[in-house]
């Protein structure tokens, strides 16, 4: 199970799919770009995330899975990723010169050179890996690589709590997905819950993923590089197979 949901917003809708020009509402859509622009302005965080998905048996009957996930950011080029569930542990460490994606309950350890911002990390990681980092869509909303011109309906859903926290309810449909988010009210307008449908399956499989933030973290610069523990191995990064 994914630990970052998918990008929704920068995939392409369905081919011959249309919406009348009435469904996007353009302030749900400003909403969206301007939680965004506020999410390119922080420089050091960390996010936390709770997520709830189902997977669809044969039979059409559904199973709940649930994981959680921590990153600790500091822009341009400083992450470190951990995933886990009753299932998996794993980390990923990122320096700004090395990447490393460490398995602790098995000691296993695979590094390579890399040099880029943490979003050019998301997208070479999934590109030639196959590797999703948590919360990835932290580092593409707010701009080009999630772009909204391709949303097909948007909508206000009105207001709610999330872990205490009052948030607007915003709801958008786009090729294959219906998804909603709900975004802190004021001067910090952080997502605090994503929910995505996925419509091509008939079960409607969806994933709920709730988040928290820390904006003044007390991690060091020392949480970026990544030490071996005795008894680990390295192993290589293999890259995925392509059609």
């Amino acid at each position: 199970m994914a630990l970052a949901s998918p990008l929704v917003v920068a995939q392409t809708a369905a081919a011959g799919s249309t919406a009348p020009a009435s469904a996007v509402d353009t302030a749900s859509i400003q909403a969206l770009k301007d939680m965004g622009t506020f999410l390119q302005t922080l420089k050091r965080f960390r996010a936390s995330t709770s997520l709830t998905g189902e997977r669809v048996l044969a039979d059409g009957q559904k199973l709940l899975h649930t994981a959680s996930a921590t990153v600790d950011v500091q822009r341009p080029d400083r992450l470190r990723a951990r995933m886990w569930s009753i299932r998996s542990e794993r980390e990923i460490i990122y320096d700004g010169k090395t990447v490393t994606l460490f398995f602790p309950e098995q000691k296993y350890y695979s590094s390579v050179e890399f040099s880029g911002s943490n979003g050019e990390l998301v997208k070479k990681l999934e590109e030639r890996y196959g590797f999703e980092v948590p919360l990835s869509d932290l580092f593409l909303w707010g701009t080009p690589a999630a772009p909204v011109d391709k949303i097909e309906s948007a909508m206000n859903a009105g207001q709610d709590l999330v872990g205490g926290d009052l948030c607007d309810h915003y709801v958008f449909r786009q090729g294959d997905f219906d998804w909603q988010i709900w975004i802190a009210t004021g001067a910090k307008p952080l997502p605090r819950k994503l929910v995505i449908v996925n419509r091509s399956d008939e079960a409607r499989p969806q994933s709920v993923s709730v988040m928290d933030w820390n904006l003044s973290p007390a991690f060091k610069e020392s949480a970026f590089r990544f030490s071996p523990p005795k008894g680990a191995t390295k192993i290589e990064f293999v890259p995925a197979k392509t059609n």
